[in-house]
């Protein structure tokens, strides 16, 4: 690998771990920042939600947008409207500029992050060399949660929350900086190849709502008639999209991509595995804080041997495994890993010994240093070179999208489940632990399905490749 091209992964990684981080590194500073502002506790949640929105609902569209534009252009556009974003967070004064200013951060990152896979798989051609590319930035995304954690927790003591933010801006400045130096230039296909805006307005309308929807399950209610009204408009416009696709004489998104069962297997086994990652990298955290009453600080630093765990595997053996072993075997072993370390989080009593109950979680947890590497390898697999962008947005949907469902679904069945304990005369403590073991269990649940998809779905390479599903070209 030449020492350019290792510049520009580093720049690659960077933004990516700035995302990874945002999304993470809020949830131990939510009690301090309710306190500072004065955030309802059902205003609180949408210092996530708001983030959650915009970089979901915007992924798909903006990974189109970085075929036709250039990639670079929109990494370099996503990154400054990030880096300004969070000037603006770590400034806040008012719950309303706070969220207001965690929309546009995922906005931000949106435009950088949907085209990062795109220029990665791009600019690394050789196998062994992109097999460590992989997993070199499969590193920033497996231990960017827990680093989020422990960094939250870290600055929220020490100085306060506003800097979860600010630290954001001289790394963005950094990342802009080195980014026009060492990404190569592209020009993009042009948007007379791709500007299809019905369906822009159809895809990035149905995601939000959709996102915004399953986020409000908790306050609402699975059967409410807001949750069932709202989600039947997102399908309506989400299958509108589709039926354009069909039809557009420029489709946003080829349909053709999901002929690859590495592209549909592979996304479907990350959404599942993502849904049940939420009950780690949030759930753990709260169990440590309103059960056994650690600080910010001490719950950053017990999840450190996860995040520890997690890089270390992703960094140094992803890519010799995946190299030598395929994969798809890689991705069923860290799967195997994962289910172990949740189903070991089931039973969690409420007065736990970090040594005991915690600890060796933490240590199986490494499987997601192998998952999230072979899921990459997999979902970008096929993509040809006029699609890299849309495969790199569509593997970022399905990342946040999953992410959604496992805040809605997990956060909801855990709150049900505490709720019914404290009716029945179950201590505080009993009854949240009894709802976090409830969140684990269906965790595990989606992780054996993610298995499934890994051993049926993805159970021999594919045949063809978008290369070969490619229209052919008239004569």
């Amino acid at each position: 690998m030449t020492g350019s091209k290792r510049l520009a992964l580093t720049v690659l990684s960077a933004a990516t771990l700035m995302t990874i981080l945002d999304g993470s590194i809020v949830t131990v500073a939510l009690p301090a920042i309710q306190q500072d502002l004065g955030f309802t506790p059902a205003g609180l949640s949408w210092t996530v939600n708001a983030y959650l929105i915009a970089f979901g609902g915007l992924l798909l569209l903006a990974g189109r947008l970085g075929d036709l534009i250039g990639r670079k252009s929109l990494f370099l556009t996503g990154n400054a409207v990030f880096t300004i974003a969070s000037l603006l967070a770590g400034a806040a004064t008012t719950p309303a500029m706070l969220v207001a200013a965690r929309f546009l951060q995922g906005v931000g990152s949106a435009l950088a992050s949907s085209v990062v896979l795109g220029i990665l798989v791009t600019l690394f051609t050789e196998n062994g060399e992109r097999a460590r590319a992989i997993g070199i930035f499969s590193f920033t995304g497996a231990a960017g949660a827990s680093i989020g954690q422990v960094l939250g927790g870290v600055l929220t003591d020490a100085m306060n929350w506003h800097w979860i933010f600010l630290i954001n801006v001289p790394i963005g400045a950094l990342t802009i900086a080195f980014a026009i130096k060492s990404l190569p230039a592209d020009r993009g296909i042009g948007l007379s190849a791709g500007a299809d805006a019905l369906g822009a307005l159809l895809v990035t309308g149905g995601l939000m709502l959709g996102i915004y929807t399953v986020v409000q399950i908790e306050q609402y209610g699975w059967t409410s008639a807001r949750t069932l009204g709202l989600g039947a408009i997102s399908s309506a416009l989400l299958l509108g999209f589709v039926v354009r696709q069909r039809t557009a004489r420029t489709p946003l998104l080829q349909l053709r991509i999901f002929r690859s069962r590495s592209v549909s297997g592979a996304n479907l086994a990350q959404m599942l595995t993502l849904s049940a990652m939420f009950a780690f990298q949030i759930l753990v955290a709260l169990y440590m804080q309103r059960v056994l009453g650690y600080s910010a600080l001490a719950t950053g630093l017990a999840m450190l041997p996860a995040a520890v765990a997690i890089g270390g595997v992703s960094l140094f053996a992803s890519a010799r495994l995946i190299t030598r072993f395929g994969a798809r075997t890689v991705l069923l072993a860290g799967l195997v890993l994962l289910l172990a370390g949740m189903g070991w989080l089931t039973r969690l009593p409420v007065e736990a010994s970090y040594a005991v109950d915690l600890l060796p979680m933490m240590v199986l947890i490494a499987g997601g240093g192998l998952v999230l590497p072979a899921l990459t390898t997999l979902g970008m697999a096929d993509a040809a070179p006029a699609d890299a962008g849309l495969a790199s947005g569509l593997f970022s949907t399905t990342q946040q999208v999953g992410m959604a469902i496992g805040i809605a679904v997990l956060s909801t069945l855990a709150a049900a489940r505490t709720g019914t304990e404290l009716v029945a005369g179950a201590t505080e403590a009993a009854a949240l632990t009894s709802g976090y073991r409830l969140a684990f269990t269906v965790a595990a649940g989606l992780l054996a399905a993610a298995l499934v998809v890994g051993l049926l779905v993805l159970r021999r390479p594919a045949h063809t490749t978008s290369r070969q599903l490619a229209p052919a070209a008239a004569h």
